[in-house]
């Protein structure tokens, strides 16, 4: 299996502040990276660590076995992280989101993801989801494609997009990602394809509403405040503006103080938030990161702890 390089990797494990004996959650498992690093620091610990991703289980748990036997892995999405702990009567020492798409499975024409390779069109983080980008492409309204391509991918050519897939689904149906390119080529002009593919903010946008992305991750980042232990950190790693907003706007409510005691001294305890910002600003990749790895060149690092 070709390599995934982990993003962030120092910085992440480091924000963390891991314990021996601490109890750590990667909700987003991949191929195990970050929960290598994390399990090697917890001999008294445990992991528990989270991936819709059949293969990715597969993987990680044989690459897990050869550090230690103190993890559980879950075969599924990250939105069910409270209800697992809750079961395990559990309550986090840290937890790791990491939101970007892995490289293998980019990389792995079959998924779908490239606009690079030509493949049927998927997209799907989990093989069982009914949803497919096919689905998307050869059965949403025009408005609904136009808002989605704006709203998760941010084009500024959604609506000219979307009717151009309109008109060339009235022909046949769209079932590659090469087809999906060479129309969305044909709307941008000329002058803008030097800069960036036509088809990458497409792509993130469909892959996003596939996936539900958005609405799992604040949810799922709201239930890991309520269940992380005191001194708990949460580490988000995000790769585009949108995730990182949804991040950002939560750890800023959760740490917010009462403007009626802002500044006043000796502030009781029970007043002040239950939260502290670890990452004033987020943390971003080195430059010597980015040239060895060019999909970290987007990544934010956000840290937050639960202080009581």
């Amino acid at each position: 299996m070709e390599k995934h390089i982990s993003v962030l990797l120092k910085e992440t494990i480091d924000s963390l502040n891991i314990k021996e004996n601490g109890i750590y959650v990667d909700a987003t498992l991949g191929f195990a990276g970050h929960s290598s690093e994390i399990l090697k620091r917890i001999p008294n610990g445990k992991l528990y660590a989270f991936d819709k991703d059949e293969t990715a289980i597969s993987y990680s748990n044989e690459r897990l076995n050869k550090i230690s036997n103190n993890f559980k892995l879950y075969n599924e999405g990250f939105e069910n992280i409270k209800k697992r702990c809750e079961e395990e009567n559990i309550k986090p020492d840290g937890i790791l989101f990491d939101l970007g798409v892995s490289s293998v499975e980019i990389d792995d024409a079959s998924r779908g993801f490239s606009y690079m390779k030509d493949a049927p069109l998927d997209m799907r983080m989990d093989k069982n989801n009914p949803l497919t980008a096919q689905v998307v492409v050869n059965t949403y309204k025009v408005e609904s494609l136009t808002k989605i391509f704006r709203e998760y991918g941010e084009e500024k050519h959604a609506l000219k997009i979307a009717k151009e897939i309109e008109k060339e689904r009235q022909n046949k149906k769209i079932e590659t990602t090469k087809e999906l390119v060479d129309i969305i080529d044909r709307c941008y002009p000329y002058k803008e394809k030097r800069n960036t593919h036509p088809a990458k903010k497409v792509f993130q946008a469909i892959r996003i509403e596939v996936n539900n992305e958005l609405e799992e991750f604040e949810k799922t980042l709201k239930d890991s405040l309520e269940i992380l232990n005191i001194k708990g950190r949460i580490a988000v790693i995000t790769f585009h503006s949108l995730e990182d907003r949804i991040c950002k706007s939560i750890f800023k409510e959760v740490t917010k103080e009462n403007p009626v005691i802002k500044g006043m001294p000796n502030i009781p305890k029970e007043m002040l938030p239950d939260f502290k910002l670890i990452t004033n600003k987020p943390i971003l990749p080195q430059d010597y990161e980015i040239e060895h790895n060019k999909r970290s060149k987007s990544a934010k690092l956000r840290v937050i702890e639960r202080i009581k």
